[in-house]
């Protein structure tokens, strides 16, 4: 496998982002992760999506580590600081769910408060369900967990499209695109940080087509199996949607129908917000996520 490091100097005076790398090192990869809060304190694990990094929950992270909890926030290999393979075919679905399941194992983490989106979500999801015990609750996001048994919305198949045929892949345009707010140019190039050419892309490029749209899609089979398990899922299970997301709208209601854990809960749609509702309304999640964590503490 052929990686790619991006260089440090690239992710040095990003706008609100001031947290100190950690690192795994598996097998194959290393994984950088953002480690904030004291280390005995509740952890609460946040998975970004496509294309973005940790960035993403910069305005999240500090307001829930001063409620008490720690935040870690990995990068998903191809993204952020983690390693980039350069192969489209090292990236697969099985591959991300098990790179996130390992840094779980390694940093034995418990007791774990889970917030996902987009990506996040679909590979979050997964990991709950193979990994159950260590979860305690879940915050989903503008995210689900397809099978390829449900048609993907048009707006999925067009963002799939797009995807493959623009010839630059620049993840602080898309960030813009997927938000209502406009972004500065900095932090634009806060996004486009990790990436310093084409070459490192080849991860944000791939993950479109790893999404299952067809029910004999690879992935297909696992992600039924996680649904055996979300299905009888009854600890805490909040929705936390954006009100102007066309990938995934309505999602949230599909999720509150089919896990017994999202009953009773006070779900909400974060309004003027777009798919990257973290860029947009950060601090206001931040407040929702510490008050689920706090109305559902043990």
């Amino acid at each position: 496998m052929e990686i790619l490091r991006t260089p440090d100097e690239r992710f040095a005076h990003l706008p609100g982002y001031t947290f100190a790398p950690h690192y795994v090192q598996l097998d194959d990869v290393r994984i950088h992760y953002v480690d904030e809060g004291p280390a005995n304190a509740e952890p609460v694990l946040m998975l970004h999506g496509e294309p973005s990094w940790s960035y993403l929950y910069r305005k999240m992270i500090p307001p829930v580590v001063a409620a008490g909890y720690r935040v870690i926030a990995p990068d998903l290999v191809g993204f952020g600081r983690s390693d980039k393979p350069t192969a489209r075919e090292d990236y697969t679905y099985k591959r991300h769910v098990d790179w996130i399941k390992q840094v779980i194992e390694r940093l034995d983490l418990q007791h774990i408060s889970l917030f996902v989106q987009d990506w996040g979500g679909l590979i979050g999801l997964r990991v709950a369900a193979e990994l159950e015990p260590r979860f305690d609750r879940i915050v989903a996001a503008n995210t689900f967990l397809p099978t390829g048994d449900v048609p993907p919305s048009e707006a999925f198949l067009g963002w799939q499209r797009i995807s493959q045929e623009i010839p630059h892949f620049s993840a602080g345009l898309v960030l813009q695109n997927g938000t209502v707010s406009e972004l500065s140019p900095e932090v634009v190039a806060a996004y486009d940080a990790p990436y310093p050419d084409e070459s490192y892309v080849a991860g944000a490029r791939q993950f479109p087509l790893l999404v299952p749209t067809r029910p004999d899609d690879p992935a297909s089979a696992d992600n039924r199996s996680a649904w055996e398990v979300l299905h009888r899922w009854e600890k805490p299970f909040l929705t936390a949607f954006s009100d102007s997301d066309p990938i995934t709208s309505g999602a949230d209601k599909a999720l509150q129908a089919m896990i017994p854990g999202t009953q009773a809960q006070p779900h909400t749609t974060i309004t003027h917000a777009g798919h990257f509702l973290q860029e947009d309304k950060g601090e206001e999640l931040a407040q929702v996520m510490i008050n689920f964590l706090s109305s559902t503490h043990r």
